[in-house]
């Protein structure tokens, strides 16, 4: 049955993509933004984060929220003030969300909030971690502590929250598969580091997948990792990029110390692993991949 979805950061990657997906299903589809502009086939409503406004209008008509507000992790170097505002723009942004949901009348029926394996810490080498592992200490498990943190201040209103624990989605659109692909395509591909660092990835398009089932399906609740069945490593997910679009790697790997100088402290979530199982959806849901396997992922990513 048709719904309709509000998202936060609806014009993101990962937005982007949920939305041409619930319209393709014959869904509304809702966004909030910081300025007026108008998408086809999409009602955008303002917000503004730092002055704590929101339309009410988005909470009334809203049937789900997808909270995927956040500045990019890796998109400039941490600095202090970056640091602030990949914290902020998560914890303030939920927090006005359920302050407009406190205080209006509405029908929503799930919330779920973006989250990330950064969680469980930066390199957490081959330990399997599932959804009851520890939290790590370093910057990103600090992040998604107060993130979902934040995202429980919805659950206590009594609306069923599903926090998604995301690892590295794969997408040509943006994130960290064009950064990958393009020395390879330019004969200059090598692994990062070690090359033996763990990428739990999960394809787009099965990212999206399971924020529409965790949202309608009330069986979901809680936190899920999002990700993949099978993790693999750096240099094993760069032997593969180069297969599908027929290169070579000659190239000898990356050495850390490189990629601090160019990264500075954000290198730590480059050079480091995690070796996160989808245990939850795996073991309690009814959700089937479409791209379980790496190979025909990039196959359709990148061909």
């Amino acid at each position: 049955m048709a719904a309709t979805f509000l998202i936060s950061g609806g014009s993101g990657t990962i937005g982007r993509r949920l939305t041409r997906l619930l319209l393709q299903q014959g869904h509304q589809v809702s966004i909030l933004s910081r300025s007026k502009k108008t998408i086809p086939n999409v009602t955008v409503y303002q917000w503004n984060i730092e002055r704590g406004h929101i339309d009410p209008q988005a909470i009334l008509t809203a049937d789900y929220i997808l909270h995927l507000a956040g500045a990019g992790i890796a998109d400039e170097r941490w600095t202090d003030e970056r640091k602030q505002e990949i914290m902020d723009s998560r914890t303030r942004s939920a927090s006005l969300l359920a302050d407009a949901l406190r205080s209006n009348r509405h029908h929503v029926k799930s919330f779920v909030s973006s989250s990330g394996i950064g969680f469980y810490g930066g390199d957490t080498g081959d330990r399997p971690l599932t959804e009851t592992s520890p939290a790590g200490n370093d910057f990103l498990a600090q992040v998604v502590r107060v993130w979902e943190r934040a995202a429980d201040e919805i659950a206590e209103q009594g609306i069923r929250t599903v926090k998604l624990r995301t690892g590295i989605v794969l997408t040509m659109e943006g994130g960290a598969l064009p950064k990958l692909v393009q020395p390879v395509r330019l004969g200059a591909g090598a692994p990062l580091g070690t090359g033996q660092q763990y990428v739990s990835w999960i394809h787009i398009d099965d990212l999206c997948r399971i924020y529409l089932q965790a949202a309608t399906d009330e069986s979901w609740q809680g936190i899920f990792n999002a990700v993949g069945p099978e993790p693999v490593t750096n240099q094993a997910l760069t032997r593969q990029i180069a297969t599908v679009l027929h290169k070579p790697l000659i190239l000898p790997k990356v050495p850390g110390f490189a990629i601090r100088l160019v990264f500075g402290e954000l290198a730590s979530a480059v050079l480091g692993g995690n070796y996160v199982l989808n245990k939850r959806i795996r073991e309690e849901t009814s959700f089937r991949y479409q791209f379980p396997d790496l190979l025909p992922a990039l196959k359709d990513l990148l061909l």
